[in-house]
């Protein structure tokens, strides 16, 4: 059973910075793509950003790419969410997520386990 635990949220104002990291264990997660989501009151949650196992290959929503950048480190089973220029609407919970599967994927359905999420939120 894989476990995920998020970390790095919190308030900022915008403009600012955050890395947020997912650490995780109990699995061979060297092997998974992993991803971030998020979900704001009230809304649908979202796909933010993927990576694949090796890192080679990385996807982003429209509304954070060039602001955000997801990384990964094999070694400590950790996944990053560096997300710069902040905005308001960038207020939410972050979750991380893993997905068994070797392709990258960007619907929260083609992901196996979750974390319970962080809390982001930019003040204007």
């Amino acid at each position: 059973q894989v476990q995920l635990v998020e970390s790095g949220g919190g308030l900022v104002q915008a403009g600012d910075s955050l890395r947020l990291s997912c650490s995780a264990s109990g699995g061979t997660l060297s092997t998974y793509t992993m991803g971030w989501f998020r979900q704001a009151p009230g809304k649908e949650r979202e796909f933010v950003a993927t990576i694949s196992w090796s890192a080679r290959v990385t996807s982003y929503a429209d509304s954070v790419k060039g602001r955000f950048t997801i990384s990964r480190d094999n070694a400590k089973s950790t996944v990053y969410l560096q997300m710069n220029s902040l905005k308001p609407e960038d207020t939410a919970v972050y979750s991380c997520a893993v997905s068994r599967g070797i392709r990258i994927k960007l619907e929260a359905g083609g992901y196996d386990y979750w974390g319970q999420g962080t809390q982001v939120t930019v003040s204007s």
